[in-house]
């Protein structure tokens, strides 16, 4: 296993070797390289759920459903970034980085917010995500309340929506498809005291 060392920076090349030889995912931006592993017991849950409700909706289409192990390229913010979950209908189209597959052509990508990211992700993330060719769909999923910011871009805009409430459900148009914010939270029991929180039911 390659280690990363605390404040160094790195060429490309060495980024690469790091990711080939790591058993650690690592992003890297301009010489920094930070590791992406480990991840809440509730964000693992809602990428479960989300993964499996949208392979349901999709099945028969010709479409993949891809979970944060995917090398994704991103033009402005490059070589490659690993988003939550990413979706892609139609054949995939990869380059090599390093020795390694990337794809070039999600449509949907997915981001699970966590305190320490969601301000990257609502902002600069989707910003470079937009570099994309092929991507029209970016939904930002809350771990701490059952709501969901979703972009969907038509024609040449990105238009919002907020989706809230277990009873909601959220429409995709690249797909034609309507995802229920109950299948997302699925076995995430909300608290008595306040509807925002909710404690993941424990485990027998």
């Amino acid at each position: 296993m390659v280690t990363a060392v605390k404040n160094q920076k790195y060429t490309l090349e060495e980024y690469f070797e790091l990711e080939g030889n790591s058993e650690e995912k690592w992003e890297f931006w301009d010489g920094n390289v930070w590791c992406m592993s480990g991840a809440s017991p509730v964000h693992e849950r809602i990428v479960v759920n989300t993964a499996g409700h949208l392979r349901e909706l999709l099945r028969g289409r010709g479409c993949s459903v891809f979970g944060s192990n995917l090398k994704v390229k991103v033009p402005d913010y490059e070589p490659y970034r690993y988003p939550d979950l990413t979706v892609r209908c139609g054949a995939g189209e990869y380059v090599t980085m390093g020795g390694l597959e990337v794809l070039t052509n999600p449509q949907m990508i997915i981001e699970i917010l966590s305190p320490s990211t969601e301000a990257f992700d609502r902002r600069k993330k989707f910003t470079y995500y937009k570099s994309i060719p092929s991507f029209t769909e970016y939904l930002l999923i809350a771990t701490d309340q059952a709501s969901i910011t979703h972009y969907s871009k038509q024609g040449n805009d990105w238009i919002l929506a907020e989706v809230e409430g277990l009873d909601a459900k959220l429409p995709i148009p690249t797909f034609n498809v309507s995802m229920l914010l109950s299948e997302i939270y699925l076995d995430v029991e909300f608290s008595d005291g306040d509807p925002n929180l909710f404690l993941v039911e424990a485990e027998n």
